[in-house]
């Protein structure tokens, strides 16, 4: 089995979220501070809106979705969870064989030696630095115009494509490349299953759409999982 969560899944434990409407932090829109270009320009600033979003983060907590899929986990002999959440909810849930393609807001990178380290401090401050060799830290996300990492992304497809039932979780569906992963399921024979309050373009595709909240959904499917 391979699941695919998104956004959704962590909006109903009280994550915000950063894009869209009502996206802005001060007078910017996230999207124009989590790139590349952003941190080299100013880093503390960048720093300051990260900080914002893990001190948002920090105090909520893993839903019923996400404990029903750690759950899951335990009952299915191969199990993938990819995940596009920065937030680190399925971690805490007990999710172990979990892809976080996108990154984890609770890890931080060295841009110097590239050093990964998780740190649950909600404030780093605007210049925190490796405890290894003094380089400026970033955070461990994958910004706009960055790549995803390739041994995740590899893993992810895998995952896609030697599954047998592929759920989908609270995603739009719209995202590249996570929205090729029940495409490639889907076209390896897979049944591919929906759960989101809306329909998404996968809905036409997807052997099975359940709408409504994840929250409730999930747990009574594991609960009935044999």
């Amino acid at each position: 089995m391979a699941v695919l969560t998104g956004a959704g899944i962590s909006a109903e434990s009280g994550v915000p979220t950063f894009r869209g409407k009502g996206g802005l932090w001060r007078s910017y829109r996230s999207q124009d501070l989590a790139t590349p270009e952003a941190f080299a320009a100013n880093p503390s600033l960048v720093w300051e809106f990260y900080n914002w979003r893990r001190s948002l983060i920090a105090v909520v907590d893993c839903n019923p979705a996400h404990r029903a899929l750690a759950q899951l986990e335990t009952k299915v002999p191969h199990f993938t969870l990819i995940s596009q959440n920065v937030d680190g909810l399925h971690l805490r849930a007990g999710s172990k064989n979990l892809l976080e393609i996108h990154g984890n807001i609770w890890k931080v990178r060295c841009t110097k030696c590239g050093s990964i380290t998780a740190n649950y401090t909600p404030d780093l401050g605007t210049s925190p630095h490796c405890h290894r060799c003094a380089g400026l830290l970033r955070p461990h996300v994958v910004w706009f115009g960055e790549s995803l990492d390739y041994k995740l992304l590899q893993s992810a497809f895998d995952a896609s494509r030697t599954c047998d039932v592929m759920l989908v979780i609270g995603t739009s569906a719209v995202v590249q490349p996570s929205a090729s992963f029940p495409v490639e399921a889907k076209s390896r024979g897979a049944m591919v299953a929906e759960i989101n309050l809306e329909p998404t373009p996968l809905s036409s595709l997807a052997d099975m759409t359940i709408p409504g909240k994840v929250g409730d959904i999930v747990p009574r499917l594991v609960e009935n999982w044999s």
